[in-house]
């Protein structure tokens, strides 16, 4: 989608639960948006605290955003999409 896409529907979502006072639920909307920016945050935090620790680099994913990683442990395009799109329906 991209960051413009991801951007918008982010901030449609925001508005529409502040509108109709579902701003509680918000959180349970955008489990998997804040999930794929955890792990960005996680991998790369990681990724430079191991290199002091340990000399070298390591990861803590074979890849980040989240959803590369699934893909790169050999689950399809199909499967990851399903099993991200839970919160949404």
């Amino acid at each position: 989608m991209g960051d413009t896409g991801s951007l918008a529907l982010g901030a449609t979502l925001a508005v529409v639960a502040l509108m109709t006072g579902q701003w509680l639920l918000l959180p349970v909307v955008a489990a998997v948006a804040t999930a794929e920016t955890l792990s960005v945050t996680l991998q790369v935090g990681w990724y430079k605290l191991s290199r002091r620790l340990y000399g070298q680099p390591r990861r803590l994913f074979k890849m980040a955003p989240l959803h590369h990683h699934f893909r790169l442990k050999g689950w399809s395009e199909t499967q990851v999409a399903q099993r991200f799109s839970w919160p949404v329906f």
